[in-house]
């Protein structure tokens, strides 16, 4: 035990006298939030990270997190660090669909990479560069702060067992995902994760999308729409950045921009990791709230697929950025395939089969 104390203190020591011999730069950036910190697993990444970079950096680089909408609305962070109006945010990349469409894609891909794919494939196979790039123009330097596992395929208030019933349904979906189920028929619109609840229970929507179990589970949708639909076919996972505007991002020097950007990397481990831990037991809990929980079935995830291509083709042919960065993703995706299926077990191996 004092061996154990003593390392400890050793640690402290040197985190101490590290941060203290550094030339870090004084920061002190106000970071607006699209998601509550409340929410687990979702929202409270970057608040992490803030206490991370406090930490590393003895008090010289502070990050300041604000609740949603308490600086600026919350699915507007973009074109504010954009405008200038603030230093940096943190959001969910594909907020920004309307005004630059392939931030989409970083965001989540449908049918797409999944977490520790998209981590290698933005690490390892150009994807940074490609980022880097595509938001050069809108003066936004944007840092990976956080993925997620996928998120449900949605909710629904009544079951669905064929595409023949989505057309009509009026659906909450984001980013890209949106436009493909709008090539069933459906009624597509984004609504902030707080105006869920009331409008399932009041009809305004017939089913909604919006995260991980934990997420949905203290949204308390479950009580609202008793149909639960995976896998998240359209979000295999989820991908929120840090952005901080171009001009404030070319004033710190080189050990502040590495601190901040490797601090965003052990986030993303521990956001990926408390996503994992956490989602079996709430769905254990869904099922003994009598929740019917349910996977798409081959027919529909077929459909979904068709769409998926077609929208993405038809986006690629007037988006040069839209079809480089879909193209590298797709190639990348092709050459692990192989990996993923021969170097795993399959997915439901060991489990009881009915």
């Amino acid at each position: 035990m004092k061996h154990a104390l003593k390392a400890v203190a050793l640690s402290t020591t040197l985190v101490a006298s590290t941060a203290a011999m550094a030339d870090f730069d004084r920061v002190r950036w106000q970071v607006p939030m699209s998601f509550s910190s409340t929410l687990t697993a979702l929202g409270d990444t970057m608040p992490e990270v803030s206490r991370m970079l406090d930490q590393m950096s003895g008090g010289q680089v502070t990050l300041q997190v604000f609740e949603p909408g308490a600086l600026v609305p919350a699915l507007s962070i973009f074109e504010n660090v954009s405008a200038g109006n603030i230093p940096a945010g943190y959001s969910w990349m594909g907020y920004e669909w309307g005004q630059l469409p392939v931030a989409a894609l970083f965001g989540a891909t449908p049918f797409g990479l999944e977490s520790q794919e998209f981590l290698a494939w933005m690490y390892f196979h150009g994807g940074d560069e490609l980022l880097k790039e595509a938001f050069a123009p809108s003066n936004v330097y944007p840092i990976l702060c956080g993925t997620i596992s996928p998120e449900a395929a949605g909710w629904f208030r009544e079951e669905i067992n064929s595409v023949d019933q989505l057309s009509g349904l009026k659906f909450r979906a984001a980013g890209v995902g949106g436009e493909i189920m709008a090539e069933f028929g459906m009624s597509v619109t984004m609504l902030p994760g707080g105006e869920l609840y009331q409008a399932l229970e009041t009809g305004v929507l017939d089913g909604t999308e919006f995260s991980l179990p934990t997420v949905d589970e203290q949204l308390g949708f479950y009580q609202v729409a008793k149909y639960y639909y995976l896998p998240g076919w359209h979000q295999p996972s989820t991908n929120q950045f840090l952005y901080v505007n171009m001009d404030e991002w070319n004033k710190l020097n080189d050990q502040t921009k590495a601190l901040i950007e490797n601090t965003c990397m052990a986030g993303n481990a521990y956001a990926l990791s408390r996503a994992e831990a956490l989602q079996g037991a709430v769905l254990k809990s869904f099922a003994e709230k009598g929740v019917n929980m349910r996977q798409y079935n081959d027919e529909i995830l077929e459909a979904f697929q068709e769409a998926t291509d077609r929208v993405m083709a038809r986006r690629s042919e007037t988006d040069p950025m839209f079809a480089k960065v879909y193209s590298s993703m797709k190639e990348f995706q092709a050459e692990h395939s192989a990996w993923k299926h021969l170097g795993y077990l399959p997915r439901d191996w060991g489990q009881d089969k009915e």
